[in-house]
């Protein structure tokens, strides 16, 4: 007997089933970053409003084209049922569906008699642009946006690996302004569609990007990557609302359209160099100490299995070392500041280097211990400099401390501090002695300026 199943009630070992859903997204038959297979990406939805995401595999892809459109309703029975990576942040579903040769599916249209063809969707799991400096920065996280293009920048070429690009600036409703940058065929295709689209229309577009990623590159920007999809004019309700509002604010939103589209003008790194003398101790002995990256472009990796891998962003098959990074609690007569430490820094600290590490923490999973540290440095002062990195909307500000430099300050007395005190103030600038090459990331003619005096506390 064939069950009638909402996507929810589907699960790896469910058999002859049917599910009614309705195309939601549809993306362009795309390469494998390997090079080795063709696949295009679908979102569907059923009459729930659930969602998953479906993929088509080569051959699949042509004798489907003609059939799959996106806004038409189909029975789909018996897809193949695989669990969703999470490596790229968690997916719309736990699962995701394969249509292949063996998949049945049949198109509902108005005549059917039958079945009725679903109502437009109108769900959408936006990342609003205010909680994105608040992500993790250069991760494999990715994120679905709904933004108004106010500038596309002709194509281009970028990259250590010298890659075709264009740049757009794009914004919310709440003014804040990202650069997303639309990578080789991305660039080439939505690119010329919505440089092609400004030209032509005297109002501003509404584009919904999938799959989205976040980089510091030049401050913090967004990018496209191999299994995003970018959708112009979007018939969502919050698309068409959106789009009302640019119309009506459109004269204010190009007046404060930056020049610049090196970074973010709502959201900007700012980067702050300064010295001050505090105590040094950690007060985290359960945190990790130690991460796995890239050998090439060092990008951080969540896994420990340091089996070989294929980096997409070094395109060849590379090697996963460890680095020692870790947490360090600052304190003088003031206040207390979490701070990290990494590379060598880190491991000079520690007195044992990233192998050592990773091999008790993670081959060995057992704990650091770092009562040696803890005598090292207890009653003593030392000289540091600090590197502050601070970003944020007009209403919101978020920061990063992480030490470049430290150096035990001799011939002083220790100073009592009182580590439990509630009554903590913040570092004031007088109290520093503060070197500052402040400017806006990717600016080189910003006049420097005082770092702000408030480091973040931690109570």
């Amino acid at each position: 007997m064939v069950l009638t199943l909402n996507i929810d009630q589907i699960a790896l070992t469910t058999q002859d089933w049917i599910c009614k859903v309705q195309i939601v997204e549809i993306g362009r038959p795309r390469e494998s970053p390997d090079k080795k297979c063709r696949f295009q990406n679908l979102i569907l939805e059923d009459e729930q409003e659930c969602q998953i995401k479906t993929v088509l595999y080569a051959d699949e892809i042509e004798q489907y084209a003609e059939m799959l459109k996106l806004m038409n309703t189909y029975l789909i029975s018996t897809a193949r049922v695989k669990i969703s990576q999470t490596s790229h942040g968690k997916p719309i579903h736990k699962f995701y569906w394969v249509l292949d040769k063996e998949t049945v599916i049949e198109h509902i249209t108005p005549s059917n008699g039958v079945e009725n063809p679903l109502p437009p969707p109108t769900k959408l799991n936006i990342t609003i642009f205010d909680r994105i400096p608040h992500m993790m920065l250069d991760s494999p996280v990715e994120i679905d946006i709904l933004a108004i293009v106010l500038r596309c920048s002709p194509q281009k070429y970028a990259g250590r690996s010298n890659h075709k690009c264009r740049e757009i600036i794009i914004c919310d409703n709440h003014k804040n302004q990202f650069l997303l940058t639309l990578w080789e065929d991305f660039g080439e295709i939505e690119g010329n569609e919505i440089e092609a689209k400004m030209e032509k229309e005297m109002d501003l577009i509404v584009i919904l990007g999938r799959n989205i990623g976040i980089s510091t590159f030049q401050g913090l920007s967004l990018q496209s990557r191999y299994n995003s999809t970018i959708r112009i004019a979007p018939n969502y309700p919050q698309a068409v609302e959106l789009t009302k509002w640019a119309k009506e604010n459109k004269s204010m939103l190009l007046s404060r359209e930056s020049n610049k589209t090196s970074t973010s003008s709502s959201a900007p790194l700012m980067m702050g160099l300064f010295y001050l003398e505090a105590e040094m101790a950690i007060s985290d002995e359960l945190q990790e100490f130690c991460v796995l990256e890239c050998s090439g472009c060092k990008q951080k990796k969540r896994t420990k299995d340091r089996k070989d891998f294929h980096c997409p962003k070094c395109n060849r098959k590379i090697t996963l070392l460890p680095r020692c990074i870790f947490q360090i609690d600052l304190t003088d007569g003031t206040a207390t500041v979490t701070t990290s430490i990494s590379g060598e820094l880190g491991e000079k600290l520690l007195s044992m280097t990233a192998e050592d590490i990773f091999d008790i923490t993670c081959a060995k999973r057992q704990s650091l211990h770092v009562n040696h540290v803890h005598e090292m440095l207890s009653n003593k002062l030392f000289q540091i400099q600090l590197r502050k990195s601070s970003w944020g909307s007009s209403n919101n500000t978020q920061a990063t401390y992480s030490i470049i430099s430290y150096m035990e300050k001799q011939h002083t007395s220790p100073t009592a501090i009182d580590r439990n005190s509630k009554n903590i103030r913040p570092l004031e600038i007088s109290e520093m002695e503060v070197t500052e090459t402040t400017t806006a990331a990717g600016s080189s003619n910003a006049t420097p300026k005082f770092e702000p005096p408030t480091p973040t506390k931690k109570l």
